[in-house]
C-alpha cells in the first residue's frame, strides 16, 4: 500500500501520461512538469538553500523537493501544466542566473538544459550504480546532512517517501507565468557585456555567429548570464 502511495505522489507532483498509459517524466513531445536543477559535490545546502527559499519568498512558489541523486542535491519542481523542454531550461537557466550567480557553473547542472532540452532527471528514489547507496527526497533540515556523501545507505521508506512528496505543491500556470517574465526582465536589466575588442584574434573574428555563440557557451570564464544569452541564440537558430 505505502509503494502504491508513493507513486500516486509522484504521478500528482511530476509525471505525464504517455500513450501506452504508463506515466513518465517525459510527455511524447518532450514536454515536461519535472524541471531539476542539481548541485554537483561539494554539494553544501548552503549554496543551494538560496534558491530553495527564493522561489518561495520572491516567487510565490510552493517549496520544491529536495533529493539527494548519488551527485549532489537536487532540487524538484512540480508544474500543475506541463512546458516544452526548451522552455523549462530556459526557466532554469533563469533561475540559475539569478539565485546561483556566485557558484562555479561547472556544479550546477539543468534538466532540461538550454544545450540539452531532451535531458530528464533519473526518476526519485531509485538505486544508484553503486552498492549500498539509493537516491532518494529528503526532508529541509536534514539536507545539511549529505553535502559530502549525497545519498542513502539504506533504500528509502516508500511510506516516507509519499509523506514528504504530500507536503509539496505545484506551481500554478498564472505563478508559474509570472516567475517567466520577472526572470527575463530582470536578464535584461543586466548590464551589455562589452563587445569583443577590434584587436581580437582572427581565428574569432572568421567565426560564424553559430561558433561565436557556440565558443562563448563554452567558455567556463564567460560571465553566467552571457553564457545563457548565447545559448538562448543558438536554440533560436536550430
Amino acid at each position: 500500500m505505502s509503494a502504491d502511495r508513493l507513486a500516486a505522489e509522484l504521478r500528482r507532483l511530476y509525471l505525464l501520461p504517455q500513450a501506452d498509459g504508463a506515466p513518465a517524466l517525459r510527455g511524447p513531445a518532450g514536454e515536461t512538469r519535472a524541471p531539476v536543477l542539481a548541485l554537483g559535490r561539494p554539494a553544501g545546502w548552503a549554496a543551494l538553500a538560496p534558491l530553495w527559499r527564493g522561489v518561495q519568498l520572491d516567487l510565490q512558489w510552493p517549496a520544491p523537493a529536495i533529493a539527494v541523486s548519488g551527485e549532489g542535491l537536487q532540487l524538484w519542481f512540480s508544474l500543475q501544466q506541463p512546458l516544452p523542454a526548451e522552455r523549462a531550461a530556459a526557466l532554469l537557466a533563469g533561475l540559475q542566473a539569478r539565485y546561483l550567480a556566485e557558484v562555479e557553473p561547472h556544479r550546477v547542472q539543468c534538466l532540461p538544459a538550454l544545450t540539452a532540452p531532451t535531458a530528464c532527471a533519473p526518476l526519485v528514489p531509485a538505486p544508484l550504480a553503486l552498492p549500498e547507496q539509493w537516491s532518494a527526497f529528503v526532508a529541509p533540515d536534514l539536507a545539511p546532512v549529505f553535502a559530502d556523501t549525497p545519498w542513502l545507505d539504506i533504500p528509502p521508506s516508500p511510506e516516507g517517501q509519499a509523506e514528504l512528496l504530500a507536503r509539496l505543491d505545484s506551481i500554478p500556470p498564472a505563478a508559474l507565468e509570472a516567475a517567466l517574465q520577472a526572470l527575463q526582465a530582470r536578464q535584461a536589466d543586466m548590464p551589455v557585456p562589452p563587445a569583443v575588442p577590434a584587436s581580437a584574434p582572427a581565428a574569432t573574428a572568421d567565426l560564424d555567429p553559430r561558433q561565436f555563440l557556440q565558443r562563448v557557451l563554452n567558455d567556463e570564464s564567460a560571465p553566467l548570464a552571457l553564457r545563457v544569452d548565447a545559448a538562448r541564440a543558438l536554440l533560436q537558430h536550430r
